[in-house]
């Protein structure tokens, strides 16, 4: 009994064995070169140790083969992936060849049953319904709306100061989290600009927004299992879908979109002309419009939530770090800062995006801490590519796509001495533009999805920086790592450990 127990756990583990191997021959088949990849594992065993982010075990595989491919084949477990490794061929998917290109991969993973909220996110949309759902919301991101409501970031930049002055008469000896502020910030920010209504993030008592916000963003076990094993068994996603949004934090904002709806609407009915054209304002006449009910509302209106919390959020906690560590920096941009600063003690709307060395250090924030620090793209359409020293071959329909941004953005061979922080790349005229076109500067994507938010994102983020520097020198608290190691298990690219701050009123 025991020999034939042996026998079959054996012969389990041999056939366990061939299936785990069974696909490793898929990318020499098509005579694309690559690393070999390991059992269960594949190419990304720091996705299963998390002793280290990800995106540094596929620099190694890009530093590798850059000099003589255009792309190499990886595996995600079993599954096989292209990965971009030209930043010419990185602007091919995103740009020129576009219609091949057409999909995010996530958008396998979801759908209106397993998750309404983010299967109607134009992230994930696909085709035609991305096309269409993009065309609803780019109106209402306008530089003219945009514009409108900037008195309300002005008004709760003065609240980060209020705040941070209260927190300095504290004195937390490992000084401030800088993405808690910034959280607070861009939560009260987005959910008056978007809804009309108070998140009150910087009060005593904030409202449940606030909480709601940062459990929406965290990467659960359940979520990392189901990644583990869609690598494992690609086809599991036809048959199971993952929730990205929990169902708690969808029904939470579900019942606020109603509130917002309510109030704005009973507003109207009593004649109260509201004070500005806002996004919620063109939210109900797009609802008018499409016949739209209030779930529907909410995956629209999700849209300017979710793009606008976590990432700008990300961007505008590392600039305070970076310009923290930067005393120079720091005050070489305080002077362009306070030289356009009206009699009110704030930048004007066209001013702001007209502060060069603002601009330029932002654009460096976002090369060195990427929100998006690879794209997952889907082949849409087959399409035969060169690949330099290697043959040609053909990516076929359903083929995952590798886009790693990280890899370009700290290339020696594009951005001399890449971990330093030195705005100065970006000055020149244009410098973000002519590095996107090159395909080695993609911190808000590129092509036709390149993100629809990104305006409304850099004013928020200038907005803030400029508020915070004129009134407070920032200090790097020495809780605070001294490189830029990223956390393992970040799903935004964020600094490991946290990012800590100390803030001195300017006299």
């Amino acid at each position: 009994m025991l020999e034939v127990t042996l026998t079959l756990v054996g012969l389990l583990a041999v056939l366990f064995y061939v299936f785990m191997r069974w696909n490793f021959d898929y990318w020499h088949k098509r005579k694309v070169p690559g690393p070999p990849p390991r059992i269960l594992i594949g190419n990304y065993p720091d996705m299963y140790t998390m002793k280290r982010h990800t995106i540094y075990g596929l620099d190694e595989i890009y530093r590798s083969y850059k000099q003589q491919y255009d792309a190499v084949g990886i595996y995600e477990a079993r599954k096989p992936q292209l990965l971009v490794i030209s930043p010419e061929l990185a602007r091919r998917v995103f740009v020129s060849d576009f219609k091949h290109f057409h999909d995010n991969e996530l958008s396998v993973m979801v759908d209106e049953k397993s998750d309404y909220i983010f299967a109607n996110n134009p992230f994930s949309l696909v085709g035609e319904e991305w096309k269409h759902r993009r065309a609803d919301v780019t109106p209402g991101l306008t530089m003219s709306r945009i514009k409108a409501v900037y008195p309300v970031t002005n008004e709760v930049c003065g609240k980060v100061s209020d705040w941070l002055r209260k927190q300095i008469r504290l004195s937390p000896p490992e000084g401030i989290d800088a993405k808690d502020m910034s959280l607070r910030f861009t939560s009260e920010m987005v959910t008056d600009c978007v809804l009309g209504l108070r998140a009150e993030s910087f009060s005593e008592k904030p409202t449940p927004i606030l909480a709601s916000i940062k459990n929406l963003f965290v990467l659960s076990y359940s979520l990392m299992l189901y990644f583990a094993l869609a690598g494992i068994f690609p086809s599991l996603i036809r048959f199971f879908k993952v929730r990205f949004v929990p169902l708690p934090i969808e029904r939470f904002f579900v019942d606020l979109m109603q509130n917002a709806v309510d109030t704005r609407r009973a507003q109207l009915a009593a004649g109260k002309q509201f004070e500005r054209i806002d996004f919620l304002d063109y939210i109900l006449q797009l609802a008018d419009k499409r016949n739209l009910n209030t779930r529907q509302l909410t995956a629209h209106t999700m849209t300017f939530l979710l793009d606008g919390f976590e990432t700008t959020a990300t961007v505008l906690s590392h600039l305070l770090l970076l310009l923290g560590r930067d005393e120079e920096v720091q005050q070489r941009l305080l002077n362009e800062v306070q030289a356009h600063l009206n009699e009110k003690g704030v930048i004007d709307f066209e001013k702001l995006n007209e502060l060069p060395f603002l601009d330029a250090c932002v654009q460096e924030t976002v090369r060195l801490f990427p929100p998006a620090f690879m794209s997952l793209k889907l082949c849409t359409e087959p399409i035969e590519l060169p690949n330099r020293k290697g043959e040609n071959f053909v990516v076929e329909r359903g083929t995952s796509i590798v886009v790693p941004h990280f890899c370009f953005m700290q290339d020696e061979e594009y951005f001399p001495n890449p971990t330093a922080f030195q705005p100065d790349r970006f000055m020149q005229p244009d410098a973000a533009k002519m590095y996107r076109e090159q395909g080695v500067f993609m911190g808000f994507g590129d092509g036709p999805r390149i993100c629809i938010g990104m305006r409304f994102a850099l004013a928020q983020i200038k907005a803030a920086v400029v508020e915070v520097l004129n009134n407070f020198n920032v200090r790097v608290n020495p809780k605070t790592r001294n490189d830029n190691d990223y956390e393992p298990t970040s799903f935004v690219t964020s600094l490991r450990g946290g990012i800590w701050l100390d803030f001195e009123e300017r006299k």
